[in-house]
């Protein structure tokens, strides 16, 4: 199946994590031209050595930081063309609990995990709009669907990007730009590593037991792989999915038991 996305201008963020990376080989290698950003100089530089197919660009970036998202598209802009498709694809917050943080965190985690990705699509939006086509992809969490324990600012930072993406699926779907949230389950990266073995030191487990729990809760019976993730996102930025727009897609091999 040809997803069009020969010669369209990308730009992943947090690409040099286990998923951003995956989906920015994934839209090389259907001939898209792929800008990286991470704030992890060497990670971003790894993911762009490792493209196919596509041209890649290395962005060193801290989503922290709204005063470089001028300069930074500009970049892309000058090598690649207007940016095409979007992937908003952020860090997460240290696991915590909802109540006691401190307001200096929540504040930080909310320009970094959501200000960032409105500011940044804001800016690549005119481009989208001149065009008339365009992609913004965000994903975000299971949590905003079913609330992770010890997660408190991350589910409630990641469901605010839902309701802006709905949101502005309306305002712009007429311009033939969609605008749809992707969420992953447990898929086997760092973070997930990470989250595991916060949880197995907190409960004073042994970490494999704990991914054990975590296994035998997905029908799947397995973690999924980030590949998995990407192809997903490779197909809502083709042009077979110019009727997909305010959609929320669970990438989770079914563990979110909800409706």
């Amino acid at each position: 199946m040809d997803f069009g996305l020969s010669g369209k201008t990308a730009l992943v963020l947090g690409g040099g994590g286990g998923l951003g990376s995956a989906i920015a080989r994934q839209l090389a290698a259907e001939g898209a031209k792929v800008a990286v950003g991470d704030i992890d100089h060497a990670a971003v530089e790894r993911t762009v050595a490792s493209l196919s197919g596509g041209k890649g660009l290395a962005l060193p970036w801290d989503l922290a930081d709204l005063s470089v998202i001028d300069s930074n598209i500009t970049k892309i802009e000058a090598a690649f063309g207007p940016v095409d498709i979007l992937v908003n694809n952020t860090g997460g917050p240290p696991p915590t609990p909802a109540a006691g943080q401190d307001p200096a965190l929540w504040g930080k985690s909310f320009q970094q995990m959501v200000l960032s990705v409105i500011a940044i699509t804001d800016r690549v939006l005119p481009g989208m709009r001149k065009k008339k086509w365009g992609r913004i992809i965000t994903s975000t969490s299971s949590g905003v669907i079913s609330p992770i324990p010890n997660l408190g600012i991350s589910n409630a930072l990641r469901l605010s990007l839902v309701g802006w993406s709905k949101t502005l699926a309306r305002e712009v779907g007429g311009d033939g730009i969609t605008a749809n949230i992707i969420l992953p389950g447990r898929i086997a990266t760092d973070r997930i590593k990470f989250l595991d073995e916060a949880k197995a030191k907190r409960e004073g487990r042994p970490v494999e037991q704990i991914s054990a729990e975590s296994t035998a809760s997905i029908p799947a019976g397995r973690y999924g792989k980030p590949e998995e993730y990407a192809d997903v996102v490779a197909f809502l930025a083709s042009t077979r999915a110019s009727y997909l727009n305010g959609s929320t897609i669970r990438v989770d091999g079914g563990l979110i038991t909800s409706i």
